[in-house]
């Protein structure tokens, strides 16, 4: 009963903090799905629903991101959702669990960590723990990770991370005690085993061993040293092998990609080169760091398209200061590892926490949820300081309870914006004026309540300033076509915008999916298909986009629009053109679909026969995931099945439609059937 008393104030603070923190986030759990979202959630139904073995390991492999294609995020998802498309509400009502999870982790290591500083205080430890627990999780600048579906993959990390270091600290504690073999298999365990688990949700979960370095000689080694010669020297072969090695595989990389990307210069499809992306990152570092301590109810959210990158060192003035207090950041850690540890190790864990994201990989510039993983051990100096009552003890005991209740509100204000779309798109669009995509955002959200003249009317505003804006013109003839007209001049700058655009990513074939029905049914005066393909004529001239990639989108969307138009003959070349530039069966798969569907199955067929003509060009998988995916698939057989069943689908419709059979061919090599 006494260990039972012992313990229950920290259930109840822990308790509070969680419960807190599901009370401010609950506004936000019926928003709906953003940006990436869409993206990365159709994955779950891109082949049908996950009901069976098969289809887990096409999906749990199916990943691009990262080498390792992040299949522990993915996986998560299955507890949501296992076709698509699906409710987003479940999904973050999972993230908000996360979240917790991830609080009751750092609760944890925070109370291992205080131990080490004075355990013999243990109600100042656990005062420190909850404290700087609450701070992280009431934060509002973590609602943009937490409320962002596809940022659990930001979130993981964390969890992998904590988890982590406290099974590492556990068996460190076994080793002093005398446990050596058990000890070294629970630390290797530790650190090992959740740096791959990690490293499978996102890249910045490999950070483990340099979190492990930075507790270990700034918190515990000065406080509790290991004193037999034999467990000393095994533990250090054992954090050299599983720690520094890591650390300085991991600082080599990152080191080459700056020196290389300088060597180069310019960063394909970024408006910056690495030279200015090093410049720039100092400053959003120092940002970061003043949301962090400044916390305030709204955001820039999800757009950050805007931010100006630095082009010299006095170029915005604020880059040399950056780097000056970067730097100062990092003496401060150093200077303070002995007297303030929990200062230094906040500071280091926040600075590791930004290496791969902020640093030399040519990742876009700035996003909140970048902060999530870095930032676990931010408050901790604030913690230890309230819980310290032995000065100011009113002053504290007051701040203990009003900062987590005023970050609450404030996180609760933010997530009451993430919960309504609308408002949410109509706040980011006026917080970001310069932001292309807060702008076209907002009036997609304009257009869905109904609204095309109030799209219409942005983005016409926002075009005379930034005519050369791709995604602002698609949306302007979007809300054009709602109100019934689109005047000529307003497509003619479409088509200027996409003569320069650096790239098109997914923006054109999402729009066409929508525009294409439009224009054929002539809903739309002035635009119809002829007016897509000249759009379409106009990007394959740009020179920017002279990819393989890129040509192949554009080949594929010709002929999407030659079907449309009837022209069978026309689409099928530019599907077989589209084949050629990069042989993947998924693109003969979904033309042969398209042309049979709309009542040319023998065309269908044709464009089957001429992939298998060409298919052992195919390229080989890039290394990591993708090149076991496509074992996963070479062992399902799963190709020469859909192959088959297609060609016997545009056999009955030409049966049906009383055409020439379209028989797939006699099995080979690589036709296998089962």
């Amino acid at each position: 009963m006494s260990q039972m008393r012992q313990h229950l104030p920290t259930l109840l603070w822990l308790s509070a903090a969680l419960a807190l923190t599901a009370i401010a986030y609950w506004p936000g759990l019926h928003g709906g799905f953003l940006f990436d979202d869409y993206i990365n959630l159709p994955s779950l139904g891109a082949q049908g629903p996950i009901d069976n073995w098969p289809a887990f390991w096409r999906y749990i492999t199916s990943g691009t991101a990262d080498p390792t294609g992040r299949p522990l995020t993915l996986l998560t998802f299955l507890l949501d959702a296992r076709d698509w498309p699906a409710s987003p509400y479940p999904f973050k009502c999972t993230s908000l669990a996360l979240h917790m999870i991830n609080g009751a982790l750092l609760f944890c290591v925070l109370l291992r960590l205080g131990n080490f500083l004075h355990g013999e205080d243990k109600a100042r430890v656990r005062r420190s723990a909850a404290v700087a627990t609450a701070l992280w999780l009431l934060h509002p600048l973590l609602v943009s990770t937490t409320l962002y579906i596809v940022q659990r993959e930001a979130m993981l990390p964390a969890t992998c991370v904590l988890a982590g270091l406290l099974i590492w600290m556990h068996g460190r504690e076994l080793i002093v005690r005398g446990r050596l073999h058990r000890g070294l298999t629970v630390s290797v365990a530790g650190i090992a085993g959740f740096t791959l688990l990690g490293a499978l949700a996102k890249a910045n979960g490999a950070l483990l061993p340099l979190f492990v370095l930075l507790i270990e000689y700034v918190v515990i080694r000065p406080r509790r040293s290991i004193d037999t010669p034999k467990a000393r020297s095994w533990y250090g072969a054992t954090l050299f092998v599983f720690g520094i090695l890591p650390a300085a595989a991991i600082a080599a990389y990152l080191l080459w990609v700056g020196i290389h990307g300088i060597a180069v210069g310019n960063v394909p499809s970024r408006p910056w080169s690495y030279t200015q992306r090093l410049l720039t990152e100092p400053r959003v570092l120092m940002d970061y760091l003043t949301l962090l301590w400044a916390p305030r109810a709204d955001s820039t959210g999800l757009f950050n398209d805007q931010y100006v990158p630095s082009t010299s060192l006095l170029h915005p003035a604020s880059t040399l200061f950056s780097i000056i207090a970067l730097a100062g950041l990092a003496a401060v850690a150093y200077k303070s590892r002995k007297g303030l540890p929990a200062i230094s190790a906040a500071i280091g864990f926040f600075l590791i926490g930004h290496l791969i994201e902020s640093s030399s990989i040519p990742l876009e510039l700035y996003f909140e949820h970048r902060n999530y993983l870095p930032a676990l051990l931010m408050f901790w100096p604030i913690g230890e300081w309230l819980a310290d009552r032995r000065t100011l003890a009113l002053l504290k005991t007051t701040l203990t309870w009003t900062v987590p209740l005023t970050l609450a509100i404030l996180t609760y204000s933010r997530a009451q914006v993430w919960g309504d779309e609308l408002t949410q798109a109509l706040i980011w669009a006026r917080i970001n004026p310069d932001s292309a995509r807060a702008q076209a955002n907002a009036a997609q959200e304009e257009m869905q309540a109904g609204r095309p003249d109030l799209a219409a009317a942005r983005l016409q505003r926002w075009l005379a300033h930034h005519p050369n804006e791709l995604q602002i013109s698609f949306n302007l003839i979007g809300a054009r076509c709602m109100m019934g007209s689109l005047p000529a001049f307003e497509m003619a700058a479409a088509r200027e915008a996409i003569l320069t655009a650096p790239n098109t990513s997914a923006l054109l074939t999402h729009w066409l999916d929508r525009m294409l029905p439009v224009a054929q049914a002539g809903h739309c005066k002035n635009l119809d298909t002829a007016d897509l393909l000249n759009l379409i004529d106009a990007g394959s001239r740009n020179p920017k986009l002279d990819d393989p990639a890129s040509m192949q989108d554009f080949k594929y969307l010709h002929g999407r629009i030659q079907l449309a138009q009837g022209q069978a003959d026309a689409a099928l070349q530019d599907f077989e053109q589209a084949l050629d530039l990069a042989v993947r069966p998924s693109i003969a798969l979904e033309g042969a679909a398209l042309l049979g569907s709309a009542g040319y199955p023998v065309h269908g067929r044709q464009l089957l026969d001429h992939y298998m003509q060409v298919r052992d060009k195919t390229p080989k998988p890039g290394p990591g995931m993708p090149t076991v995916h496509d074992w996963i698939l070479r062992r399902q057989n799963y190709w020469p099945r859909e192959l088959e069943h297609i060609y016997r689908q545009l056999d009955a419709d030409a049966r049906h439609m009383g055409q020439n059979q379209a028989t797939p061919p006699a099995a080979g090599p690589n036709m296998k059937t089962q």
